[in-house]
């Protein structure tokens, strides 16, 4: 639980009725696994047909209520203990929140906890709202294999006894047959070159370090015998805090960031000369560009990895390894992106309907205990992944 969190003794009961608002790249089956485990669903879209279009090609008419979204409309239609769940643009989301906290209704989201949404928590908390965050891919299932590897290494090595350790966390979305450009957009273009000019901080050699130009930390990694390519992006520092790693152990490696296929570098070197040179007009004219240039069609079939290592050395010579890996290809169902993303988001809810998660805000996991219990139901609704274990 964040330090801002200043929770009510309960969070308002459940209502039973669930508010999925957006229907992109990333809602799939989980809006399925909500209609079974919720009294009512409201899907939300630019329009009541586009929703309705939307639960056709999900399966789901007459399973879920199709509503034209604006924020006005879902707000008047709010009820304490109902659940939104935002699959909107992340800058969307406190205007979202704002209105959960006015009418009492609880808020899902599986993006990173934005300033404008914390600022919010201990409003939430006090009026005994969840604020549910960073529960979908990445962030969300990496959280839940980090803290649990973290928790086994803690058994084996003990939480007094000096330390080092090497943590990596690597997710990507790539095709699952390689093309040329070596990437298929399973997000808006503009939001990817977006993440490429914002500099990357993380621990390297034992000390922080920060790439200004994340791509330009590109390195080959082999993952399961395949080689791909990976960089560092956002800030992996503050994550050493939040996932709660023994004090006396130091870190020699802690780097969360980005998979892509191997030859991803070379294929976009065109690209990097774009961002290099910084002109805001041109990169957003590029952005249009590219989608157009690398469309993803019906026939495409996206691929997502996720891998999350943690190598521990003892101050007395013991040492520990551990390695999750999620490696799912999409049908043509479902993209592999809407299955982890939703599968998980939709976890986080029944959760939140269960009464189970308390008022003020909660990540994918907070606890060890909780990632073991979520990595099980994941594991039983069909997101599969492996543990290896070194002792």
């Amino acid at each position: 639980m964040s330090e801002t969190t200043v929770p009510t003794a309960f969070a308002v009961p459940a209502s039973g009725t669930v508010h999925w608002v957006g229907a992109g790249l990333s809602t799939g089956s989980g809006l399925a696994a909500l209609c079974d485990a919720a009294d009512r669903v409201r899907l939300w879209h630019r329009t009541e047909e586009r929703a309705g279009q939307s639960l056709a090609a999900l399966g789901l008419t007459g399973r879920a209520e199709p509503r034209a979204f604006t924020l006005a409309t879902l707000t008047a239609e709010l009820a304490p203990g109902d659940v939104v769940v935002s699959m909107l643009p992340a800058p969307e989301h406190a205007p979202l929140l704002a209105a959960c906290i006015g009418r009492g209704a609880h808020f899902a989201c599986s993006s990173y906890v934005s300033d404008a949404v914390l600022d919010q928590v201990p409003a939430a908390a006090a009026a005994g709202v969840v604020v549910l965050t960073e529960a979908g891919l990445d962030p969300g299932i990496d959280h839940l294999f980090a803290l649990d590897l973290i928790a086994r290494a803690r058994d084996a090595i003990g939480d007094g006894s000096a330390a080092s350790y090497s943590l990596t966390s690597y997710c990507g979305g790539i095709p699952a047959v390689p093309n040329e450009f070596r990437y298929r957009f399973s997000w808006a273009p503009a939001g990817v070159l977006g993440a490429l000019r914002s500099p990357a901080r993380y621990i390297e050699d034992g000390a922080e370090t920060i790439a200004a130009r994340p791509w330009e930390a590109t390195r080959p990694q082999v993952i399961d015998g395949e080689t791909f390519e990976v960089y560092p992006n956002r800030d992996s520092v503050p994550f050493v805090d939040q996932y709660g790693l023994a004090s006396t152990w130091k870190p020699r490696t802690f780097v969360r960031g980005t998979l892509r296929l191997d030859g991803w570098l070379r294929a976009w070197s065109a690209v990097f000369e774009e961002l290099k040179a910084g002109d805001d007009r041109r990169i957003g004219a590029l952005a249009g560009e590219l989608a157009a240039r690398y469309p993803t069609t019906d026939a495409d079939r996206d691929r997502v990895v996720l891998a999350v290592s943690l190598d521990v050395h003892g101050g007395s010579g013991e040492t520990w390894a551990g390695r999750y890996l999620l490696d799912l290809e999409g049908t043509a169902d479902e993209s592999a992106m809407a299955r982890c993303v939703s599968r998980t988001l939709a976890l986080g809810v029944r959760h939140v309907l269960d009464g189970s998660l308390p008022p003020g805000l909660s990540r994918a996991a907070e606890t060890a205990q909780r990632a073991r219990e979520w990595l099980a139901e994941l594991g039983r609704d069909g997101v599969d992944f492996t543990l290896r274990v070194e002792p």
